[in-house]
């Protein structure tokens, strides 16, 4: 990137000219401002990544129930296995993911809510009746469970799961002889106990009227939330997974608060009337999964708006094609580290003629120098002469001295694009790569952003090498230069904690950049 800007080039004297030598260039301005947002960047990330909450006091106080009298069964499938313990479901294990994607835990997948104390339970509120509560002991009936109350109300409780998508179907039949009220309610409670990254949002997330609302956990710390709403859900989200119950109803009232040491998001809906002789089915919905598209995708058939939940950053139209073109390739190399690099190539392929057009410019640019450095002595007091002039050379070679920063912005939404594909891609954290056991993780050993760093000076020297130091001291644009001499340095640090694969990323397009150089040098001096 710093290649296209790093040129003691026509644009020296052209900017010189026009802001004096005591201004700063608008090139220049840029650049310190494009350093300075990087630099800020990097030290936010470093300081706001997410650490264990403290616990705090608060009047509420979580009640312990003696659960031991209520049976435990589970449920199993290819995707998951969980506990089912009366109204709670708990320690759901995701068994295509090893707890800490390494080869070493291979036989130990990631558990979801299976901290002390953390469950999702389906239940229900009725005014005049009884209804089964967390201690409440049901008998299995087949696949169903059941429960009569002794107004002669029975709930038949059937468990179904898809993919990752657990169904609670209740039906409720009233034989008590009168008419009942019967509000469904499903809450999930957790502790912030999952590894996060700075750069991805983690805490509490409700969908409701048709949009996506985020509290984070220090937000959570501070203040409660709520949200009315005709239909929706609420739950939690960490990097790669999500924890999200949706009560399917119309009218509901979705909640999120932390008690103790415990975080509750709730939903309840407004209560459904059942006549006498009556029977109602209540269904509630609850995922417990990975954050990948596709089965987001999947899931958003019985979870309106779950598939809007992955937070893609500003540029998610480029975020999405490129994990999309990641898995691609991964599918085909079996490789995650092999298909950033051939993802690298493809994007510098399509990004050539620009670049060329670039190259060619500066080149272009470089020869004009003697005709500027004349043209600037010679309109020295006149001003604007001396941009006519410029401007009419600028036009007969057929270039601009800012047609080398092209490259660079078109560079920078695919650089944040592809940082956000990287740290929201499950299937990156257990990609390996070389020394590399976690592509979306930093280099344990600094191998690559010193390599990063090696290539950018290079690139930087390269770029340089031939270009006569015609400029006086006091140029904007030379002084510009001085700075950029020390950004490998910037760009080796600030990467040294960024994801392994975005350094990758960086390092082969550095390289491809040198290779494209010498070509297209090569092929101008034929």
């Amino acid at each position: 990137m710093v290649k296209y800007l790093d040129n003691n080039s026509g644009f020296r004297q052209w900017s010189a000219n026009k802001d004096s030598a005591t201004k700063k260039s608008k090139l220049g301005g840029f650049l310190w401002w494009f350093i300075l947002f990087l630099a800020s960047w990097w030290l936010l990330s470093f300081w706001m990544t997410p650490k264990p909450t403290e616990t705090q006091a608060v009047e509420e106080k979580t009640i312990i129930e003696d659960l031991s009298a209520v049976p435990v069964s589970e449920i199993k499938t290819e995707d998951i296995a969980a506990n089912v313990q009366g109204l709670r479901i708990y320690d759901v294990k995701l068994l295509k993911f090893a707890k800490n994607g390494s080869d070493t835990d291979a036989g130990v997948p990631v558990s979801l809510l299976s901290g002390e104390g953390a469950f999702a339970e389906v239940g229900f509120l009725a005014p005049g009746t009884t209804t089964p509560v967390s201690t409440t002991v049901w008998k299995k009936d087949g696949d169903a469970f059941v429960w009569n109350n002794s107004n002669g109300i029975e709930y038949r409780r059937t468990i179904t799961v898809d993919g990752y998508v657990i169904t609670i179907e209740d039906a409720i039949k009233n034989a008590s002889g009168k008419e009942i009220s019967v509000a469904p309610y499903a809450r999930i409670i957790r502790a912030n106990d999952m590894p996060s990254s700075a750069g991805v949002y983690t805490g509490a997330i409700a969908y409701a009227n048709s949009d996506i609302e985020h509290d984070d956990w220090h937000s959570l710390d501070k203040k409660a939330f709520a949200y009315s709403t005709t239909s929706g859900f609420v739950g939690f989200t960490d990097q790669y997974w999500e924890t999200i119950v949706s009560v399917d109803s119309l009218d509901q009232t979705l909640r999120i608060k932390k008690v103790g040491n415990l975080y509750h998001a709730d939903a309840a809906a407004n209560p459904v009337s059942i006549a006498a002789g009556e029977t109602k089915t209540l269904t509630t919905n609850l995922f417990v999964g990975p954050r990948e598209q596709n089965v987001l995708d999947m899931a958003n058939n019985k979870i309106a708006g779950i598939d809007e939940t992955v937070d893609y950053g500003w540029f998610w139209f480029l975020a999405r094609p490129m994990l999309w073109a990641l898995n691609a390739l991964n599918s085909i190399v079996m490789n995650y580290g092999v298909a950033i690099i051939i993802l690298t190539i493809l994007l510098r392929l399509a990004m050539w003629p620009l670049t060329r057009k670039s190259y060619v410019s500066m080149m272009a640019m470089q020869k004009m120098q003697p005709e500027l450095a004349r043209i600037q002595k010679l309109y020295a007091n006149d001003k604007v002469r001396l941009q006519m002039e410029m401007m009419k050379l600028y036009q007969t070679h057929k270039t601009s001295p800012m047609s080398g920063c092209l490259p660079m912005l078109i560079q920078i939404p695919i650089f944040f694009a592809l940082y956000k594909a990287l740290l929201v891609s499950v299937q990156m954290r257990s990609a390996h790569f070389l020394w590399i056991s976690d592509l979306a993780a930093m280099d344990p050993y600094f191998i690559l952003p010193i390599l990063m760093g090696l290539t950018m000076w290079l690139q930087q020297h390269l770029q340089t090498a031939s270009n006569s130091n015609t400029g006086n001291a006091n140029d904007a644009v030379a002084q510009t230069q001085k700075v950029m001499k020390w950004m490998p340095l910037i760009f080796t640090v600030m990467f040294a904690w960024m994801p392994a694969g975005l350094v990758l990323y960086w390092t082969i397009s550095n390289v491809f950049g040198i290779g494209q150089m010498f070509y297209i040098k090569k092929k101008m001096v034929k």
